[in-house]
């Protein structure tokens, strides 16, 4: 009956040993709180890089589309329609609706089909009622990238390009 109570005792005491390891020593936890501080580092370097491409691509969207807001505007109400753009504010948007501002270090000029390239004071595309306008280009840079919206007289599409600085 002794030797039961010995093997008994020696099954427990191995199970339950306090040499046998149930958990992450301090070394393991600090490696891995150092990796995960590291990603998130890099991930946060990242945003901030990409948020200034981010604004610049949305302002040449938001562009565009209201280009072709106010061509369907016309189109619809069969009245004129105008997309103005304020040159000296950086604010664009349709003629008598609040004008938008553009991201800050964005900046933008109109290259008018008969008076060349405006660069200073208000300028607007007018829209009729069959769709044409006057035609066109806005374009928009920043330190990294030049975009141009083209906008056809025929038939008033908003046509977006990657330009050459």
């Amino acid at each position: 009956m002794l030797s039961a109570e010995r093997e008994e005792k020696k099954a427990v005491s191995r199970t339950f040993s306090p040499r046998q390891n149930h958990g992450f020593t301090l070394l393991e936890l600090i490696i891995v709180m150092f990796l995960i501080s590291l990603i998130f580092g890099i991930s946060a370097v990242f945003f901030v890089n990409s948020l200034p491409a981010g604004k610049f691509n949305a302002a040449v969207r938001d562009i565009s589309s209201s280009v072709r807001h106010a061509r369907a505007l016309a189109q619809i109400n069969g009245a004129a329609q105008s997309v103005t753009i304020d040159l000296e504010t950086g604010k664009y948007g349709i003629t008598g609706r609040e004008l938008k501002p553009l991201p800050p270090n964005v900046r933008l000029k109109v290259l008018d089909p008969f008076s060349q390239e405006v660069t200073e004071g208000q300028y607007a595309f007018h829209f009729s009622p069959s769709g044409s306008s006057d035609g066109g280009t806005i374009v928009l840079w920043n330190d990294k990238r030049m975009v141009s919206i083209v906008i056809d007289p025929v038939v008033g599409a908003a046509v977006v390009r990657e330009a050459r600085p």
